[in-house]
């Protein structure tokens, strides 16, 4: 049995990653800090004789008993209510996080596949945005904590390939959703599905002219897996390149819920990216991937996710692991 150390275990992607792997027949070792995590997301593992779940911060030392084969390393702030109030443990977690794992992985002989964003290309000027385009971003930024830990963590993760002939993945994750998304993370679609909920007015930022690509979990966890058994070391996007732009996203929201909201306009956030679309011909060709689950029946899914929280939930600004992460 192989045994795979998933990394913000109790989030969003990591716990989906934590389900598929259980299901492929391995022994899984979860791990968070639950900062932005939740134990909620993974209660239903914790019955499995295949699932471990260790709570400690990866932007310290990392020590796992015993036999490690693989290592995803998920653990990050990955919106921007988050980011921004965390900036320097966001850096933390992709520079000295990523480190640690790269040194388990080394000492343990492991493939390690870390977790990039689409937030490398900053506010692009190339359209669609594939790997080979370096990016244009802030580095000062309020934004740039963020994206310049995934771009110094992708520099890194290459630095111990060709030193160290570690086995390394990288990932650049398109915007994502599904079930286990935090309804109030700061992100378009949860943030639109919880003022439909909440009978609140739909907030674009922007003229809602600004785009967005968003790819199914369960798609995106596909892609993960692939690339992941795959032999290429380098960045690929994975995501959905059916783009929209924010404006007309917020009419489907609209539709969807059947809600009678007005749509508002407030001014655009510094440094929000324009375009976001992923060329994804890498992973066709290379992993035979390409997502399978249309916008219309994933957010389906997703809204009867959000239409089943308590209203605790649903009312909830921020999450409730921050102030006790500053004690």
């Amino acid at each position: 049995m192989k045994t795979v150390l998933v990394t913000g275990a109790a989030g969003f992607l990591g716990s989906h990653l934590c389900d598929r792997f259980l299901a492929e027949g391995f022994k899984v070792i979860g791990m968070d800090n639950l900062i932005t995590g939740d134990l909620k997301n993974i209660d239903h593992l914790f019955k499995e004789g295949r699932f471990e779940f260790y709570r400690h911060d990866v932007s310290t030392f990392v020590h796992i008993p015993g036999r490690l084969d693989y290592i995803l390393h998920f653990a990050s702030p990955a919106s921007p209510i988050d980011y921004l109030k965390i900036p320097i443990q966001t850096l933390k977690v992709g520079s000295l996080g990523t480190h640690n794992l790269l040194g388990l992985a080394r000492a343990k002989q492991a493939r390690i596949l870390v977790a990039s964003t689409s937030e490398v290309y900053g506010d692009p000027m190339v359209h669609p945005q594939n790997e080979d385009y370096f990016g244009n971003v802030n580095p000062v930024g309020p934004r740039g904590v963020y994206d310049e830990a995934k771009r110094f963590q992708e520099a890194m993760v290459m630095a111990y390939h060709r030193i160290h002939n570690l086995e390394t993945r990288i990932i650049r994750i398109f915007n994502t959703y599904g079930p286990r998304m935090r309804l109030n993370d700061g992100r378009v679609l949860p943030a639109f599905i919880g003022q439909a909920l909440r009978g609140e007015d739909l907030t674009v930022f922007g003229d809602g002219s600004q785009t967005r690509s968003f790819c199914y979990v369960d798609d995106l966890i596909e892609g993960i897996f692939r690339l992941l058994m795959s032999d290429y070391v380098y960045p690929m996007n994975i995501g959905n390149p059916d783009e929209i732009t924010i404006g007309e996203f917020a009419k489907e929201i609209v539709q969807l819920t059947g809600t009678d909201q007005k749509i508002v306009y407030k001014d655009l956030p510094e440094g929000d990216p324009m375009k976001r679309q992923p060329d994804i011909g890498r992973a066709q060709e290379l992993l035979g991937w390409e997502p399978k689950v249309h916008r219309s029946e994933g957010l389906k899914i997703t809204y009867d996710y959000f239409r089943s929280l308590s209203n605790d939930e649903l009312y909830k600004k921020e999450h409730k692991n921050f102030d006790a992460y500053f004690r």
